[in-house]
Parts: structure tokens; sequence; C-alpha cells
């Protein structure tokens, strides 16, 4: 895949302030969509299950095919740093064993993260979201960040990785999108970060999903793609909201939804389902 440079200065600024003046406002005003600068079909945690999840490697195998933006967990280690990692505890996808906030990112550094995938990705780190932020920048992709807190972390988290973001994506001309299950760690990201764009994710759609998204000042909805249909779809955006969703695997099921109109598919399937950028 062709690596992009950074933009103009002119275009970082407008592209910034665009993204920014939604998320400060807090809410769209009805019937006016907030920007998305994104495309509309992002790699689950790099590059679904074809490498492990949440490294390098995963982004590297999902740019391959093309893919453009990546969707990624992130969560603080013992001594605050924000790091790569789905699940509360270490045993599913790296060497260690634990709560993943037990460690220090020194020690976290030293596990073994790709064994667990595949003999091909033995010795794989986890990365940290510098590095990542370092990796995609340079090539011209862009990210959404779930921030994952280990339970009872939430605010904490929220506030860290939302400040980290906001210090390693400075000047980009698309700014990383945030969200998280965790209302809580949407708030405190908010507080601190309040120009970076949110989306809060539903795995059920509650009847007050629009009161949510309007509470939290997000952009986006981003919810279980079997929660999604036309009407929810045109619901959301007739409210001011974009619709992203998760996981679509099946090409039919991403045409589908694409078809709606939902503004971005998280997939696994990168060698399935085609890259789409924009409209």
């Amino acid at each position: 895949m062709a690596a992009e440079r950074q933009s103009t200065e002119a275009e970082t600024a407008a592209g910034q302030t665009a993204v920014a003046r939604t998320a400060a406002a807090g809410t769209a005003a009805a019937g006016t969509l907030p920007p998305w600068p994104y495309p509309r079909t992002i790699a689950h945690r790099g590059a679904g299950k074809l490498a492990p999840e949440n490294t390098l490697a995963a982004f590297r195998h999902g740019a391959s095919f093309g893919y453009r933006m990546f969707e990624f967990d992130v969560k603080l280690s013992a001594d605050g740093k924000a790091v790569l990692l789905h699940d509360a505890t270490l045993e599913r996808t790296t060497s260690g064993r634990g709560r993943a906030d037990a460690l220090t990112l020194g020690e976290l550094a030293q596990l073994d993260a790709g064994s667990w995938h595949s003999p091909a990705y033995a010795g794989e780190p986890i990365p940290t979201l510098a590095a990542i932020a370092a990796y995609t920048r340079a090539n011209g992709l862009h990210v959404n960040i779930e921030i994952k807190p280990v339970p009872g972390t939430e605010t904490r988290t929220g506030a860290a990785v939302a400040l980290d973001a906001l210090a390693l994506w400075a000047g980009a001309a698309v700014p990383p999108l945030l969200s998280s299950f965790s209302e809580a760690a949407l708030e405190a990201a908010s507080r601190v970060a309040p120009d970076l764009p949110r989306a809060l994710l539903l795995d059920t759609l509650p009847a007050d999903w629009l009161d949510r998204l309007a509470r939290l000042g997000c952009v986006a909805l981003d919810a279980n793609h079997r929660e999604l249909n036309q009407d929810v779809i045109e619901a959301a955006h007739g409210a001011g909201y974009r619709v992203a969703c998760y996981t679509v695997n099946e090409p039919d099921r991403a045409a589908a939804l694409l078809g709606w109109g939902v503004d971005a598919v998280i997939t696994d399937a990168v060698d399935r389902i085609p890259p789409r950028d924009g409209t």
C-alpha cells in the first residue's frame, strides 16, 4: 500500500477545526451530520483474526490489504502507560498472567503477544499507543481508539488515553476517533479532550440511545451490526449522528449496511471485504 504523507498546514488546520467544532458543540443539530473524515471500512484490532490482534504486525497485515483505518483497544499499565490489549487479563493473548494493569510498561514489554496466534509471530510485543501513533501517522492511516478500561479504572483510563491521543495526534489532519462501551470513560475523555470526536459503543440499543449520545457529546453511534436496520440508521442521521457498526464479517451484510447508509463497518474479514474510502 502506498504511504501517504502529512497534509499541508492549511488542510490540517481546516480538518481539525471542522471536527473540533462539532465535538465541542456536544451534539450536531438535528439533520446536520458532523464531519466524518474516515474510511467506510475499518480493520478490527489491526487485521481481524489473520494476525495477533492489537499488535503492529496486525496493523501491517491489515494495511497490506489496503485498509487505511484501524480499530484497536487501549488500557493502562500499572504505571499509567497506554498500551494495546483487549482483555482485562493477560492469559488469552500474551505469555503473561493476571490483570493487565498489575504490570508496568517495562514488564508488559517483556511478554510475547504473538505466539498464541501462530509460531510465525513469536515474540511480537504488546505495542504502546505511542508506537501505533508513530506507525499510522507515518503511513497516512487513521485510527479508532477504543478505550477499554480494566474494571474499576474507567474514569482514569478515559482521561489518560484521551490526553495521550490529543498529544500524539497533535497537528494531524484527521483526528483519532475515540470510542468506548464505558460512559464514564467517555465522560472523562470529553472533559480533558473535548475536541476529539467520540462514539458510544452499544451491544444492544436501549430506548434512550439518542439521549445517551447527546449527553456524552458524541458524533457517532457505534453499534452491534445486528441491532441496525435502515430505520435506525435514518433515525441516527436525522438526529445528527454518524453510524458505525461492528463486527461485520460477511461481505453481503457489509454491502447491505453500507447501502443503507452506515458510515463505517468494522470487520475482521480484511481479506474478504474490500477496503472502501469516503462515500
